[in-house]
C-alpha cells in the first residue's frame, strides 16, 4: 500500500503540527510505503521571501527527520525538483474544467474580492492531483478541509482514464481522526495553527526551551483548581491534558489519576517538563541533520525514486494522448 502526504513550507512548525500531524506519519511508517514531499511548488501561490522559503524547506525536512521520519522507510523529496510533475499536472490540466477548479473551498476563499490573485491558486489542486496520481497512490490521509482536492483528483483521473484508457489508480482519501487535536495555549477554543500571526499561545517545534516552558506556565486555564477532561467547560486544562496524554502515548484518564492532588500552578509544571523534554531530544537531533550530509543523501534518494516513477507515468500519459513522434 503507497500513502502520500504532502507538506507546504510556510510558517512555523509547531507542537500541534507534531501531535497532530508528523506524528501519525511516524507511525504509519510499518503500514505501508510512504511518499512524504515538500509542497515548495505550491507554496509560490502567494508570494514568498527567496531565501526565506529556501530556508524553511530545508528546516522542514530537518524536523520531520528529528521527529522520527525514518527515510529507510520513508520516499523524502522535494517537490519541485521533480520536473515531470508540473508536466503531468498540464496535461490534467487539459482534463480539467474551470468549473471544478473555481469551485475549490480555498480557492474561493483567498480570491474573494480580488482581481489580482495568480493563476497558481486556480491551477494549484490540479498540481495536487499531479502529486496524488503520479506514483499510483493508494491512500492520502487528510484532514476534512482538504478532502474535496483528493475528491478532484479522483474525478481527474476518472475522466482521464475514461478518455485515454487506464493510466491512474483511483486513490482513496483517508480522513485524519487519529492526530491529537491541539489548541492555542492562550485560546484554547481554537487549534494552534503555524500561520497563527499571534504566537503567544503557539509553542514551535524549535523555540527555545525556556520559551516554551513560560508559554506553557502562562496557558489560560480556570479558576476552579480542578484537573478533569471537559472541552467545554474547562478547555484550557482539556487542552493541557490532551498534549501530555499525547507525548506520553497514555491515556487522559492515567494522566488525570497521577496528577488529580496537584494545584494548577504544578499541573503546568508538570506538563511543561513533559513538552520541554521531548522538545529537547527533537531539538538535539534536528542540529544534527539540518548541515550534515544525511540531508542531501536523503533528498537524493528520494527525487531519483520519485522522478522514476513520475517520467514512466508522464511518457504512458502522452502515448495515450497521442502526442508521441
Amino acid at each position: 500500500m503507497r500513502i502520500l502526504t504532502g507538506l507546504k513550507p510556510t510558517g512555523n512548525l509547531t507542537l500541534g503540527s507534531y501531535l497532530g500531524s508528523i506524528k501519525q506519519i511516524v507511525d504509519m511508517q510499518d503500514e505501508g510505503e510512504i511518499f512524504l514531499f515538500i509542497a515548495d511548488l505550491h507554496a509560490l501561490t502567494i508570494y514568498q521571501d527567496p531565501e526565506e522559503l529556501k530556508s524553511k524547506i530545508r528546516d522542514f525536512i530537518s524536523v520531520y527527520l528529528a521527529c522520527g521520519v525514518d527515510p529507510n522507510k520513508c520516499t523524502i523529496y522535494l517537490q519541485s525538483e521533480n520536473e515531470y510533475i508540473p508536466c503531468i499536472s498540464y496535461l490534467l490540466e487539459c482534463t480539467t474544467y474551470y468549473g471544478e477548479a473555481s469551485r475549490m473551498i480555498q480557492f474561493k476563499e483567498k480570491s474573494k474580492g480580488k482581481d489580482n490573485f495568480s493563476v497558481g491558486l486556480l491551477t494549484y489542486p490540479v498540481l495536487m492531483a499531479a502529486d496524488i496520481l503520479y506514483c499510483d497512490t493508494d491512500i492520502v490521509p487528510v484532514g476534512i478541509d482538504q478532502k474535496q482536492h483528493v475528491e478532484l483528483a479522483r474525478n481527474i483521473a476518472e475522466r482521464f482514464n475514461s478518455k485515454y484508457g487506464e493510466t491512474f489508480k483511483i486513490p482513496d482519501c483517508k480522513i485524519s481522526s487519529t492526530g491529537t487535536k491541539i489548541a492555542d495555549l492562550k485560546d484554547p477554543t481554537k487549534k494552534m495553527s503555524k500561520s497563527d500571526e499571534n504566537q503567544t499561545g503557539v509553542i514551535d517545534l524549535l523555540d527555545d526551551i525556556d520559551v516554551v516552558r513560560s508559554k506553557i506556565m502562562k496557558a489560560t486555564t480556570d479558576s476552579d483548581n480542578e484537573i478533569r477532561f471537559d472541552m467545554e467547560n474547562k478547555p484550557g486544562i482539556s487542552n493541557l491534558l490532551n498534549i501530555a496524554s499525547a507525548i506520553k502515548e497514555v491515556s487522559i484518564d492515567s494522566i488525570i489519576e497521577e496528577c488529580k492532588d496537584m494545584n494548577y500552578g504544578t499541573f503546568k509544571s508538570y506538563v511543561a517538563d513533559i513538552v520541554c523534554d521531548r522538545l529537547t531530544t527533537i531539538q538535539n537531533k534536528y542540529n544534527e541533520i539540518k548541515n550534515s550530509p544525511e540531508l542531501e543523501k536523503v533528498l537524493d534518494k528520494g527525487i531519483s525514486k520519485s522522478r522514476e516513477l513520475a517520467k514512466a507515468k508522464y511518457e504512458v500519459m502522452k502515448k495515450n494522448m497521442g502526442i508521441v513522434r
